[in-house]
C-alpha cells in the first residue's frame, strides 16, 4: 500500500500521550484521535491526513456518540468523513441495546449533515455483516451478535436512506471477501471470515469513485485495511 491521503483507524486502545512521537504525530500527516470519556485502553479513534481538515469534530452533541471515542468527523471542502468504531452487541442485552442506539444515533446525525448540503463518507468497523455473502458461516451465526436481524436491518436503512455500500455496489457477487477474522480459531488461514469493516458514501459522491478494496494480504490485526480511492 502507498502512502494514502487519509489513514482512519479503529479500535486504537491508546491515548495520544501513551505514543512514540512518531506514531502521534507521522511525518506529512495531520494527526487527530479520540478517546472514551471514562474507560481508558478501549475503544478509540484516530485519522492521519496529509490535508489539513476545515474542521474536526469529537462531539457530536449526543452521549451515545460522544462516550466512548468512536467517532470523529473531519469536514473537507467537498466531503464530510467520518471515522466510526461501531459497538459490538455482545456482553448482553445492555451492550446490543447500546449498539443499536449508536446505530440510530449516528445516522440521525448523518442525515442531518446531508440535509446542510453535505457529502457523505463514513468508514469504518460496523461489527455487523449485511447479507450471507458477507460470512462464511451465516447459518451458524444467525442468532449471534454481528448477524442478527436486528443490526442486518439497520444496515437496510442506510441504504435505504441511499447511502452506498461502496465494495458490495462494485462487486455485487464476490463471496469470500471478508475484512475480520477470529484469531482464536486461525481463521484467517482458512478464510472463514466476516465483512465487517465497510466504506459507505452518499449517492452523489457515486461518480467520484476511482477504486476500492479489501487489503486481505496486509496483517498485523485480526481485520484487515480497505480502500477507497477516489476521483
Amino acid at each position: 500500500m502507498d502512502q494514502p491521503d487519509i489513514f482512519c483507524f479503529q479500535e486504537t486502545k491508546a491515548n495520544p500521550d501513551q505514543l512514540t512521537e512518531d506514531v502521534r504525530n507521522p511525518k506529512g500527516y495531520h494527526s487527530y484521535f479520540d478517546v472514551p470519556k471514562e474507560k481508558k485502553g478501549y475503544s478509540g479513534t484516530a485519522i492521519y491526513s496529509k490535508i489539513k481538515p476545515e474542521k474536526v469534530e469529537y462531539i457530536m452533541g449526543v452521549p451515545v456518540l460522544d462516550n466512548e471515542g468512536r467517532l470523529i468527523a473531519v469536514y473537507y471542502k467537498d466531503f464530510v468523513l467520518l471515522n466510526v468504531y461501531f459497538p459490538n452487541g455482545g456482553g448482553g442485552p445492555e451492550r446490543l441495546k447500546y449498539k443499536l442506539d449508536f446505530y440510530d444515533e449516528f445516522l440521525k446525525f448523518i442525515e442531518k449533515l446531508r440535509k446542510q448540503g453535505k457529502s457523505i463518507i463514513f468508514c469504518g468497523d460496523i461489527n455487523t455483516a449485511h447479507e450471507e455473502i458477507d460470512l462464511a458461516r451465516p447459518k451458524e451465526n444467525e442468532k449471534n451478535t454481528g448477524f442478527l436481524p436486528e443490526e442486518r436491518a439497520w444496515l437496510d436503512e442506510v441504504i435505504n436512506a441511499g447511502y452506498i455500500d461502496v465494495y458490495r455496489h462494485f462487486n455485487p457477487t464476490k463471496a469470500q471477501a471478508y475484512t475480520y477474522w477470529d484469531m482464536k480459531t486461525a481463521a484467517r488461514e482458512r478464510n472463514v471470515g466476516w465483512r465487517i469493516d465497510y466504506f459507505f458514501v452518499s449517492p452523489d459522491l457515486l461518480p467520484r469513485i476511482k477504486k476500492t478494496e479489501i487489503l486481505s494480504s496486509i496483517y498485523g490485526s485480526d481485520h484487515c485495511p480497505i480502500l477507497l480511492e477516489l476521483k
